[in-house]
């Protein structure tokens, strides 16, 4: 069974935490994603996973600049102390903005970088997670923003603690093929996001993407990681959780 995480940010702006991690375990997630760190406690209180949250600041100011390489590698080494402590499975990683960088140079920065702290994420067993973001609608000029780009730098690094994190709904943006491309590239990927097309809302059928077919195919090819609902729902977010899920839920 396919296990689901939600994302902190898009469902608890108009609910308590605690009314909605219950909810949560109600539905059948067992995890949540990008949590704020006063909030952990209380999600271990409920038997939720901390499937991933940001392994360093600055998403646009990343690791495609070497200037940033000691101040993210410390970010990092801190991070990966509380992720073995709490459990967390993934932290999350970022490219940052091309500002003029060309792909094969801004990979092998970022590469650079991650080669640093590598060693210590396969000894704390968590792995770092590069999201795949995309650059025409939400983050423009972000650097990471296809397959082919997280892939390169993963291969640069070599680290089994060194992958991806593959948002479907900003890679449908990107490049779409978004079933063959989890198929051929499922030994990087980490981690998923979701959310509809376009809009970033619901996982309904006012969006483009099919997703029982999507979350089949991860099943298919043996992944055991998480998928994350990554979205502002369109109304009530418990209504909106319940349906996400069951979109994504493929039963054994």
């Amino acid at each position: 069974m396919l296990k689901q995480s939600l994302s902190w940010w898009g469902f608890a702006k108009n609910i308590e935490p605690q009314d909605l991690m219950k909810a949560a375990v109600r539905i059948g997630y067992t995890g949540l994603d990008l949590l704020k760190e006063d909030l952990w406690e209380m999600a271990k209180e409920h038997g939720l996973e901390i499937s991933g949250v940001g392994g360093h600041g600055t998403l646009t100011d990343g690791l495609n600049k070497r200037e940033n390489h000691n101040r993210i590698e410390d970010e990092i080494r801190a991070k990966l102390q509380k992720a073995v402590q709490y459990q967390i499975p993934n932290l999350l990683v970022f490219s940052g903005n091309r500002n003029g960088l060309a792909d094969e140079e801004g990979a092998e920065i970022c590469a650079e970088c991650l080669r640093r702290v590598a060693p210590a994420a396969e000894e704390a067993g968590v792995t770092l997670i590069m999201e795949l973001l995309n650059s025409k609608v939400d983050h423009p000029d972000y650097q990471a923003d296809s397959t082919a780009f997280g892939v390169n730098v993963c291969d640069l690094v070599g680290s089994p603690r060194v992958k991806l994190l593959y948002d479907i709904y900003h890679m449908q943006i990107m490049e779409g093929d978004v079933i063959a491309t989890i198929r051929n590239n499922i030994a990087y990927f980490a981690h998923f996001h979701t959310a509809g097309v376009p809009g970033r809302r619901d996982l309904d059928t006012e969006q483009e993407l099919y997703y029982p077919a999507i979350a089949r195919a991860i099943v298919d090819t043996g992944f055991d990681g998480y998928i994350a609902h990554e979205y502002s729902p369109k109304g009530d977010p418990i209504a909106s959780l319940e349906q996400a899920f069951q979109a994504c839920h493929v039963p054994t």
